[in-house]
């Protein structure tokens, strides 16, 4: 029982989380957000172009988003993120005097999830039934019309879930830019939790951590459920009472 003991005492000091949950909330949480939903907004503005660019009759843009793709699909997160944050940090440093490592830390995550994303936009712009693009050719759209106020919106709108996915994905991944070194102030859920349980010798700090990401993630992946459900099988149609009934009722 004394591994146990040592276990509970090492991981589940509830002294120590209670301790911890407060710079959490006010410091990690904010730039955790901070980072995960500018990457996101800015990687479905990079994801939509190589989605279109990757579904062009032009051979050229269709090759540089495969290649794009391929290369940031294909690189392990963390290699992206020292390699942008720490190999562009002193140019930007130079170039700007801004020594914020967010910008770097946005731009990294957005490069990665402009890939991941982009698949995810040409997936579904491409299940949209080619009778849509060929109706809206008929009523007197040209081909970018018809593209972009027809297939794309319906593409979209099929692959909700998946770039909710891609949301929890980021969160996750914004864990990493305590490697670009940050200040007191910049750090997020992981960096917090990981100086106090240097400090305090214990690593409870780390499961309030990973609370917190739950906290923000399970209500993300049930909302991933519940779209994709409701693309499906559409909204319940309201129960309309038979006329029937109704006007025999009335005579009742």
């Amino acid at each position: 029982m004394d591994a146990l003991d040592q276990f509970l005492k090492t991981f589940f000091d509830w002294q120590a989380i209670g301790e911890v949950i407060p710079q959490m909330l006010t410091v990690g949480l904010p730039n955790t957000l901070i980072l995960a939903v500018s990457s996101a907004i800015l990687g479905c503005i990079l994801g939509l172009v190589l989605a279109v660019m990757g579904i062009s009759r032009n051979p050229v843009l269709r090759w540089i988003s495969r290649v794009y793709t391929d290369i940031f699909r294909g690189l392990p997160a963390i290699l992206v993120i020292v390699v942008i944050g720490i190999g562009l940090g002193p140019i930007l440093r130079q170039l700007t005097g801004i020594t914020n490592p967010f910008p770097l830390a946005i731009l990294a995550l957005t490069l990665m999830a402009g890939a991941y994303i982009g698949e995810i936009f040409r997936s579904g712009i491409q299940s949209v039934d080619k009778g849509q693009l060929e109706a809206s050719r008929a009523l007197g759209f040209g081909y970018g019309q018809a593209m972009l106020l027809v297939v794309i919106p319906q593409g979209i709108r099929r692959v909700l879930p998946a770039l909710v996915n891609q949301l929890i994905a980021l969160i996750k991944d914004s864990s990493l830019i305590y490697l670009l070194g940050v200040t007191a102030g910049q750090r997020e859920l992981y960096r917090v939790s990981n100086d106090y349980a240097a400090n305090s010798g214990s690593l409870s700090p780390l499961i309030a951590a990973g609370l917190l990401y739950l906290i923000l993630t399970v209500p993300l992946t049930h909302l991933v459920n519940f779209m994709d459900k409701r693309l499906r099988e559409g909204k319940a149609a309201r129960a309309e009472p038979d006329e029937a009934a109704a006007l025999v009722g009335k005579g009742a």
